[in-house]
């Protein structure tokens, strides 16, 4: 099927939008996009039944800006998403697909994250705009009139929004949209309280189900880590120790970030090469023969630039950043395991990507299995079973071809043929640490901190302490507040203080110190105007949640 005749371009999406598309590796629509894209194209409200994994963010996007018009600075598309995480992904989609699209700009629109930056944006005329249902509430508060333009609707995952409590805040984003618009839904589920949307809100909406295919990836061992987004070199370089590959590629996001893990990567010694989109084609294919010939070990890629990359010798993939997508992720690990040899797949999560985990989970049918940081002593034993097959072949000869040597070192060095040969290690090995005290000294990132503490404070450990720990004693003039969100709810300090500082008008230094416990968090606030404080905060939300703070008693 030609591209002229088939594929995407058969379902009337728009031509810059199509070059956008085919450069980030789309081929062929998956069902829910073959189906749903021109519906939608067509003007009619849609409700689509499909899993996350099935290619339903590009199903509404890729439609919504072949119908966007850039030359009109104001709100066209708004699509509702019940969480920062998933808003984040389908705005950073939008970005993707509309790079041609000179003029159309996408903004992000959600809680924990100060409010001006997502205002300027919005009176700026930012045409896409992907929100979360509470800190859409907040703007609407402030400008009733913000949601006039839009012409668009879409609500990703529906049945989610409704579980985390969004069906007030829903009511109050319809009651503000203009009653003309398109409205498309997207649900796993559709139980009773979607289908009285669909009927409240939807004029004679076409209907889709697609059945999520089970995608299958024999022969590759899966597993993760749950490690913090500043830690992923570091274990990366951890890892790399006690990993037994041939060739490894590691994906990562960004064109910047295949530059920086390369040079990190080689300034340990190890033979790495960034492959990114800016590369030009002879040098991509050189950096490809570089890999397939063992000149190169280690390639860091973007997913555009791994498109195609078939090298049997590749025995890990190292999902550095998480992909996308679940198909992304298939796609990824296929690059080892290939002509039917064994593969290892690793993939490094940050506290937040659990839910994306899942899906994948899900989406493969397969379980992908935590494990552990190596600790100081795997990275000892790891270390000192290459040296020790690097040297086994030697023995039979080395005495024989290198024994008058030996003799005469230890003659004009004056020392024994055991120091001699410790030397003669150091050199060998570069000076690299072969004992416990110096690993540890030179790799201090340490295996159980980070999100790994966190699960086991969670689920027992040192819980209660951090729950029952007494707070600090408070400055003049100054109370203490609590609300019932805590780490638990994936709440940083840094989430609550722009909170409180976009809401309630306040100077950086009015806040005193912030506590995150596991269950609940504590904010020192001025006693002075508390109460009309506490009533400007009442409505705030943080991360999709009620911030709903009290004066805290310390009885």
């Amino acid at each position: 099927m030609t591209q002229e005749t088939g594929g995407f371009a058969a379902l009337g999406i728009h031509p810059n939008v199509l070059t956008a598309i085919t450069a980030v590796g789309y081929e062929e629509p998956s069902p829910i996009q073959a189906q749903a894209i021109p519906q939608i194209l067509a003007g009619h409200d849609l409700i689509g039944q499909a899993q996350t994994g099935t290619g339903k963010t590009a199903a509404f996007a890729l439609p919504i800006l072949s119908l966007i018009d850039p030359a009109k600075r104001e709100p066209q598309a708004l699509i509702l998403a019940p969480t920062r995480e998933l808003a984040l992904q389908v705005a950073t989609a939008f970005e993707s697909y509309s790079v041609n699209l000179p003029g159309v700009k996408v903004v992000a629109v959600y809680g924990g994250a100060p409010m001006g930056p997502q205002l300027k944006a919005l009176r700026q005329g930012a045409q896409i705009v992907v929100a979360t249902p509470g800190r859409l509430c907040d703007h609407l508060r402030r400008d009733e009139k913000l949601l006039n333009t839009v012409r668009h609707l879409v609500l990703d995952e529906a049945d989610e929004m409704l579980k985390l409590g969004f069906m007030d805040d829903l009511d109050v984003i319809f009651e503000a949209l203009p009653e003309s618009r398109q409205s498309v839904l997207f649900s796993a589920t559709l139980p009773a309280s979607i289908r009285g949307i669909a009927e409240k809100h939807l004029r004679e909406p076409k209907h889709i189900k697609i059945a999520a295919k089970t995608q299958t990836v024999a022969k590759i061992e899966q597993a993760y880590l749950m490690v913090h987004a500043d830690q992923k070199a570091a274990a990366v370089l951890r890892l790399l120790e006690v990993e037994d590959f041939d060739a490894l590629i590691a994906f990562v996001r960004t064109k910047q970030a295949t530059l920086d893990l390369a040079a990190a990567l080689e300034a340990k010694g190890y033979k790495a090469a960034a492959l990114n989109g800016d590369i030009a084609q002879n040098q991509r294919e050189r950096v490809i023969e570089f890999l397939k010939d063992g000149r190169l070990d280690i390639v860091v890629a973007t997913d555009v630039a791994a498109r195609g990359i078939d090298v049997p010798r590749i025995t890990h993939v190292f999902n550095v950043d998480m992909p996308y997508d679940p198909e992304s992720y298939v796609h990824r690990i296929g690059r080892t395991g290939r002509a039917g040899r064994e593969g290892r797949a690793l993939l490094l999560a940050t506290p937040r990507e659990r839910r994306m985990l899942q899906v994948i989970e899900r989406v493969t049918g397969q379980k992908v299995t935590e494990v552990k940081l190596p600790d100081s002593k795997q990275v000892l034993d790891s270390r000192i079973r290459r040296l020790t097959k690097a040297l086994q072949p030697l023995l039979a000869t080395a005495e024989a071809s290198h024994g008058e040597l030996l003799d005469r070192l230890t003659t004009e060095l004056g020392c024994e043929p055991r120091a001699l040969a410790a030397a003669l290690l150091v050199k060998a090995t570069n000076g690299q640490a072969l004992n416990l005290a110096e690993i540890e000294r030179e790799q201090p990132l340490v295996p159980n901190s980070g999100p790994q503490r966190e699960r086991r404070d969670r689920e027992g450990g040192d819980h209660e302490r951090r729950e029952r720990r007494a707070p600090q004693p408070l400055a003049e003039g100054r109370v203490r507040c609590r609300t019932a969100l805590g780490a638990r709810d994936g709440i940083a300090a840094k989430n609550l203080l722009g909170a409180i500082l976009n809401e309630g008008g306040l100077a950086r230094d009015a806040i005193g110190r912030i506590q995150i416990r596991e269950t609940f968090s504590l904010v020192e606030l001025p006693e002075e105007g508390l109460d009309r404080l506490l009533g400007k905060l009442k409505d705030t939300r943080v991360a999709g949640k009620s911030l709903k703070l009290r004066r805290y008693r310390e009885d």
